[in-house]
């Protein structure tokens, strides 16, 4: 072999599992079963909770004999006052899992009220699981969290992390936990139809921003450069038409 040749060595895995679909939306009772939810905490943005989107989705999850308890006490960009919110909410309703329906503003508030209401009192503070810390470790693995995105942009779904904002601090902090990967995320594009188109069109750049910068990263592998490529077509074929 020649010293010129680069050796491939390296680990790497997807293990999200998404459910995609025109209409799929329909199996979120279905998804909450199998991951064993029965009375799950609806996280969405106070825009959204108004939308027949989210009243159908519920009421039929409530017909399918599962117990959804909404919650959309969450700002653009999440603060800490709404992830405690969201957790006596949580805790007051006796959930036992999330749903996160939305933008990233949504799925990332969702993720971490799952996180921090799994702790138990006096436990570890979900700020001390900032990115690049060990406390993780000991921490309690969150609920069971079904995601459904809303905007193409935000890959919030498939993620381990999430970022909140500290208020005192006036940071943006990023929260990591491998459990906070969503269980199932239902991934339905008709739940786009309704952006306006000028959302759409950021959301979408966003998402080629990720695809970017993946390729680009230094800490790429096979698998993550064909989805970004893959990914970068679809948004150039596509995006300029669903705007």
């Amino acid at each position: 072999m020649s010293n010129n040749t680069p050796v491939l060595r390296g680990t790497w895995n997807f293990p999200t599992t998404i459910w995609f679909g025109a209409g799929k939306i329909a199996m979120l009772s279905r998804a909450c079963r199998h991951l064993g939810i029965t009375r799950p905490l609806f996280v969405t943005d106070p825009t959204l909770s108004e939308t027949e989107m989210v009243k159908t989705a519920i009421a039929q999850a409530e017909a399918d004999g599962i117990a959804p308890i909404l919650f959309s006490g969450i700002k653009p960009n999440p603060v800490g006052a709404n992830i405690d919110a969201g957790v006596d909410a949580l805790l007051a309703a006796g959930c036992d899992g999330v749903i996160a329906l939305g933008g990233g503003s949504s799925l990332d508030a969702g993720k971490t009220i799952a996180l921090a209401a799994a702790q138990p009192a006096g436990g570890i503070p979900f700020w001390n699981l900032e990115e690049g810390r060990d406390d993780w470790r000991r921490a309690i693995p969150p609920l069971k969290i079904v995601a459904i995105p809303t905007t193409a942009g935000t890959g919030s779904e498939t993620g381990r992390s999430t970022v909140v904002v500290n208020e005192s601090t006036r940071r943006k902090v990023i929260i990591t936990h491998p459990g906070m990967m969503p269980g199932i995320v239902i991934a339905d594009p008709e739940l786009t139809l309704s952006l306006p188109a000028d959302i759409t069109a950021a959301t979408g750049m966003d998402a080629l921003v990720h695809c970017l910068e993946a390729y680009c990263s230094p800490f790429a592998n096979p698998m993550c450069d064909g989805v970004a490529l893959e990914g970068l077509r679809l948004i150039h074929e596509s995006l300029s038409v669903a705007v």
